[in-house]
């Protein structure tokens, strides 16, 4: 997320007093996980095995539990919990705006139609000749391009999945990323898409989302995929232009799916794969390896008592 203008160093000092803050000479101008920081952001790491990832990361300023040696050109935040302080930073930009009524936004283009018992956030952009079905919720500063379908029920926009687990249970990092749906985009009945913690979870020009599909925070997907029903995708994977997942794939978090790729209905994509290829299984493999195998396993039997017969 960026800020709306640079951050002082007095106002932070204000919203963390207990921090130790270790060089604050650097612009503060946003807030990022470590995977999507550039320059001006600040980010937290409260793990040493990712200390050295974040230190050389783009980002300006680093929430540390441990006081290290500073880079040069940034700031260090020593903080006794990082996640925490993260999120107080989060909740000072990013408050939840309650409301009492259905349509928040006036930023809704010519031509869009809006069915009765939609739920429209504060800060959404919606844009020409769209349609919204009922009872869609679409949560606060969602960004909707022209020529969008949204069928009954969908959820744009909800919280990510995004627990630090503690003595006590598990403690929720708080979400300030939003949901950016590009133009001629159509979202089947009751499909999830969330938020991102820090970024946008991005549904690219093009794509067709069938019904009760999941797509989880920050994913990024490309231009002309087609999604088939209970498809669900991890927080952070990028799915490339013109993907096809037929019914029930599940796909993991932090992955790429390479442009064209084809995978068959059920399947489980548990690391990154190429494109132009059709896969299948779980793990997925290449189908046509993948049908060999099948035809292997049915001849076993057959194989097996040849092998017991007489000589």
């Amino acid at each position: 997320m960026q800020f709306d203008h640079s951050l002082s160093w007095d106002d932070l000092k204000a919203i963390l007093p207990s921090a130790k803050i270790i060089s604050e000479g650097v612009v503060i101008t946003g807030i990022n996980e470590i995977h999507k920081v550039q320059r001006g952001d600040i980010t937290f790491v409260d793990n040493s095995k990712y200390y050295k990832r974040a230190l050389n990361s783009a980002a300006s300023v680093i929430i540390i539990d441990q006081a290290v040696e500073c880079p040069e050109g940034k700031a260090l935040i020593v903080s006794d919990d990082p996640f925490r302080d993260y999120n107080k930073i989060v909740n000072h930009f990013r408050k939840f705006e309650p409301t009492n009524k259905a349509i928040n936004s006036d930023q809704i283009g010519d031509g869009t139609i809006i069915q009765p018992g939609v739920f429209i956030g504060h800060h959404v952009k919606i844009g020409k000749n769209c349609l919204i079905h009922a009872n869609v919720v679409i949560y606060d500063h969602a960004e909707i391009g022209d020529n969008v379908i949204i069928h009954a029920n969908a959820v744009i926009g909800g919280e990510a999945f995004y627990y630090k687990r503690r003595p006590q249970g598990y403690d929720k990092l708080l979400s300030c990323g939003k949901v950016v749906i590009h133009d001629n985009v159509e979202i089947g009945a009751a499909t999830t898409i969330d938020k991102g913690v820090s970024g946008d979870t991005i549904i690219g020009e093009g794509t067709k989302i069938d019904n009760k599909v999941h797509i989880g925070h920050g994913a990024v997907i490309g231009k002309n995929c087609l999604f088939a029903a209970q498809v669900g995708i991890g927080g952070k994977a990028i799915i490339e232009d013109d993907v096809i997942l037929w019914g029930q794939v599940g796909v993991s978090k932090d992955l790429t799916i390479g442009k064209g790729a084809v995978v068959l209905g059920q399947s489980g994509v548990g690391k990154s794969i190429p494109g132009n290829i059709t896969y299948m299984g779980s793990p997925v493999d290449e189908a046509r390896k993948k049908f060999k195998e099948m035809a292997m396993i049915r001849n076993l039997p057959k194989e097996i008592e040849f092998l017991k017969s007489p000589a």
